[in-house]
């Protein structure tokens, strides 16, 4: 009963301003009498009472002044209701002076009087709310522009927040020009000059917008020198609020992802995922949770990062095992106790320094570690196994590569029986561990200048929750012995988003500074090693022309590698296009 609502409101101020004007009118004739009115004037009172009130309530209402929330009401509101006076006052001065019969007698100072009374009083009963409101200082209002006119637009304006929506723009010609809560609807060509215009502080997105679209409107905020800006998503009733990042103006969202296809390929299956608290590791184990899993098989040899997950996704259907891929013996005790029929092979060393500085772990880890869940999962008749690749693995300049390149070459020419062992092979997701995204955001938040290597490196990039479904859906197609490629869209440069972190971050004072390239880093990454692929029936995942290698030499070849006093120079002779870069 008492809870506010937009009707409730305006029958409010409606009541209010009738009785106001009724009292200011009544007032104005005792002023212009010192308080002793001549009878006569009375017997046209309500005439002129009931035409002013008609025309200020029909211009109020023009100028959407009913629809504005009390404890948002402005001066911009204020000057609104001046006009809708102003207009309302000069209309029946003009009918007065046409038709003076229908006032007479009429005392005509008193136009002057009662417009300036009932602005005053009615102006100050809709500003004693704010008044009281910033007197207890209980709110911090800023004034805001909602960028698409979408439902959270209206929740955003009712909610209480710390956020006065001032202005709301949007593409859609349908609703250009319209209003919502007494806000009209521009362009997003009008962004800037409203901005400046309004003195707007922050922006709100309440729309998922395409990636170059968002990157225009991100590039008129900016322009327009607002550095607050923020992606509403609606849940239950309420509006949650978060910073625009980086993430949200590079990601690539892939339009051909297949949900159903995954949930076919994933659903009351027992999947095992190693690497299970890595970046990638964790985010495939949410969505095969997601997508129905009858068991989850969480492994990682790091007790930190397993418990993690584990304590995230915890369920009766999700086992937790702190194990190393490099140890067989016991990687057949868990598929033996577990009977996996879907492997995902997530566990890796990726930090590229690190395994140039430590390369015998680098290569039992990623190359020992691979084989011995490859061998396990065929020995075990798991139905398909997906090992996760990198671009490093294309023409190599780093360990790291060479030995994901190693793995690709036996996931592909290791005889499989029953087992469909695929390869997927994608670029940097944005925010995991170990990338720039992190080193660059610790760094902002110390004032610390940004390090970039070089001018004009290069990286793909693509939301980790995204490049996790296109590898469940490349699993899901893959008929055995694929390497499929992930479409990252455009590489990026990392100084340029180095820039729009700086930008975002609002701290001019940050400079970027150029440490030159790192031991094993390459300008910019390939995710094929020639023009011959072939196309899936989605856009976004390809196939790489498979490379044969004999297996009894692989075999011996990596046994050799583990041994090797030089195994930089085995490496090399394992794949040929390898091409360390010292740095």
């Amino acid at each position: 009963m008492f809870r506010a609502t937009d009707f409730k409101r305006t029958l409010f101020f409606l009541f209010s301003d009738i009785v106001i004007s009724y009292f200011t009118l009544l007032a104005s004739y005792n002023l212009r009498f010192n308080f002793f009115v001549p009878e006569k004037y009375f017997e046209t009172f309500f005439y002129v009472f009931l035409t002013i009130l008609a025309f200020k309530i029909f211009f109020m209402g023009y100028f959407h002044i009913y629809s504005v929330a009390w404890r948002f009401f402005s001066l911009k509101d204020a000057k609104k209701i001046f006009y809708a006076h102003l207009i309302a006052y000069t209309l029946f001065t003009i009918i007065y002076y046409m038709t003076p019969q229908l006032f007479n007698p009429f005392p005509r100072s008193v136009i002057i009087i009662d417009m300036f009374l009932s602005f005053i009083f009615i102006g100050s009963l809709r500003i004693l709310k704010r008044i009281i409101i910033e007197e207890n200082n209980n709110i911090n209002l800023k004034k805001t522009m909602i960028i698409c006119a979408t439902e959270y637009a209206q929740t955003l304006i009712k909610q209480k927040s710390d956020f006065y929506i001032d202005a709301i723009v949007d593409d859609a010609e349908s609703v250009i020009g319209t209003y919502i809560s007494n806000i009209k609807v521009s362009s997003f060509d009008e962004i800037e000059n409203i901005a400046k215009k309004q003195n707007i502080e922050s922006a709100i997105i309440t729309k998922d917008l395409d990636k170059n679209l968002l990157q225009e409107i991100y590039a008129k905020l900016h322009n327009a020198e607002i550095n607050n800006i923020f992606i509403a998503t609606l849940t239950h009733d309420n509006t949650r609020l978060k910073n625009l990042s980086v993430e949200d103006l590079l990601a690539r969202r892939p339009k051909d992802l297949d949900r159903k296809i995954i949930g076919n390929f994933i659903s009351d299956k027992v999947v095992l995922v190693t690497g299970a608290g890595g970046s990638i590791g964790s985010e495939i184990s949410r969505q095969c949770q997601l997508f129905g899993a009858k068991k989850l098989i969480l492994l990682d040899h790091s007790e930190y990062n397993l418990y993690t997950i584990n304590e995230e996704l915890k369920s009766e259907t999700v086992f937790s095992v702190l194990q190393s891929v490099v140890d067989k013996e016991s990687l057949e005790d868990t598929f033996k106790k577990y009977k996996p029929e879907i492997v995902i092979h997530a566990a890796a060393y990726k930090h590229v320094p690190l395994v140039e500085y430590n390369v015998h772990e680098g290569i039992k880890n990623n190359v020992v570690g691979t084989k011995n869940v490859i061998d396990t999962s065929i020995k075990y008749n798991v139905e398909k196994f997906v090992l996760i690749s990198t671009d490093k693995a294309v023409r190599p300049t780093n360990v790291m590569g060479t030995t994901k390149r190693i793995c690709e070459l036996y996931s592909q020419n290791v005889d499989a029986k029953n087992t469909e062992i695929v390869s997927v092979r994608f670029g940097n997701v944005l925010g995991s561990s170990g990338s720039v995204i992190p080193k660059f955001k610790s760094q902002i938040e110390n004032g610390q200048n940004i390090t970039v290597t070089h001018p004009d490196i290069t990286r793909y990039f693509m939301l980790i929750p995204e490049a996790c479904e296109l590898v469940l859906q490349a699993g899901a197609i893959a008929k055995g012995g694929e390497i499929f490629i992930l479409d990252m869209g455009e590489p990026v440069k990392i100084v340029d988003l180095a820039k729009k972190m700086i930008e975002l971050s609002g701290q001019d004072d940050i400079k970027i500074e150029f440490v030159g390239l790192r031991p094993g880093e390459k300008l910019y990454e390939e995710l094929l090693i020639d023009e011959s692929n072939a196309q899936t029936q989605y856009e976004s995942i390809t196939v790489a022309k498979p490379t044969l290698y004999d297996m009894k030499k692989l075999n011996q070849d990596i046994e050799e590698l583990v041994e090797s006093k030089n195994q930089l120079k085995k490496l090399k002779e394992i794949v040929p296009e390898f091409n360390h870069q010292l740095n």
